[in-house]
């Protein structure tokens, strides 16, 4: 056992850092430079991203980098904030999706039969369906009603944070399909094998066999998918709050501040800096996940659906 998994950490060294393969050190690098800048932002710069001064429209200097946007905020402390927003919509929604299509493929493929198929043309009814108008009319109807709850509950100081919870839940829900087809697909091959056979004949429950002997063998195929949806959900949440339906201001994301920057361009003045900064790290940030993704991909040889 020591042995393999000493092969397994050299298997993951050599694609994460082997010349030629999918994933190579610059994706990893930028990920952990955006990452990590981000969460020690508050702690290397004087300047809170949500604090508005009379340099409006300053372009990049000394003073401030990256130059302020129309209210006089710092853009590189708002920009801080908007990569760690977007980076934890994109890891609780990849985990949500993750999460239902795993139970819902492995539920489908170990049922089999009438099942299988009732569960299988469920999503494909839901394949037919635009996934990121499913996600702004939830926002719409349910933004009021769970702020209202959260209220009565007690809760409100998350009251303003409502529309953040519900776009968890959106890109949660609309993004769990291709996993759930791949696990089912998995699971259907799984449980004709030897020891889930002999598992069924010492009589172990169906929860038994899926939780003990069929899931195990699907994380290669799980983490390959989460790392793949995380740069899904976070170009869905870029578009969103573009639409003006994320995060709400004063805190941004990627997503709110290249919307920013498009309506502070006009004829009259181009303050360039406000849309080429996020817009260049949320270009950034998706290419290293997906390369990553990719290369854990290739790594654990996982299919395409």
């Amino acid at each position: 056992m020591r042995s393999q998994d000493t092969s397994n950490v050299k298997g993951m060294h050599s694609i994460l850092f082997r010349p030629g393969t999918k994933l190579m050190p610059v994706p990893v690098l930028c990920l952990l430079t955006l990452t990590l800048t981000s969460l020690l932002g508050p702690w290397l710069l004087p300047y809170d991203p949500i604090t508005m001064s009379t340099k409006q429209l300053a372009p990049p200097s000394l003073e401030h980098w990256l130059g302020t946007d129309i209210h006089g905020r710092d853009l590189l402390a708002r920009l801080f904030e908007g990569i760690r927003i977007s980076l934890l919509v994109g890891l609780v929604g990849a985990t949500v999706s993750v999460t239902i299509g795993v139970i819902y493929g492995a539920i489908s493929g170990y049922a089999g039969g009438t099942v299988d198929h009732i569960l299988m043309r469920l999503v494909d009814i839901l394949y037919s369906l635009p996934t990121l108008l499913f996600a702004i009319l939830l926002i719409t109807i349910f933004e009021k009603p769970v702020t209202h709850v959260l209220a009565t509950v007690g809760l409100v100081s998350w009251a303003p944070q409502t529309r953040l919870l519900l776009l968890f839940v959106a890109l949660g829900c609309v993004e769990w399909l291709t996993v759930a087809r791949v696990v089912r697909g998995q699971v259907l091959v799984l449980r004709e094998l030897p020891f889930v056979h002999a598992s069924r004949a010492l009589g172990q429950t169906a929860w038994k066999i899926v939780q003990r002997q069929i899931l195990p063998h699907l994380k290669g195929i799980v983490t390959v998918y989460l790392t793949l949806s995380v740069p899904s959900v976070i170009l869905q949440e870029s578009f969103l709050s573009f639409l003006g339906l994320g995060v709400q201001p004063p805190h941004a994301s990627l997503g709110t501040l290249m919307a920013d920057g498009a309506q502070a361009i006009n004829p009259l003045q181009s303050p360039w800096w406000l849309l080429a900064a996020p817009g260049l790290s949320l270009g950034i940030l998706l290419w290293s996940l997906n390369r990553i993704g990719e290369g854990l991909r290739d790594l654990w040889d996982v299919r395409r659906p």
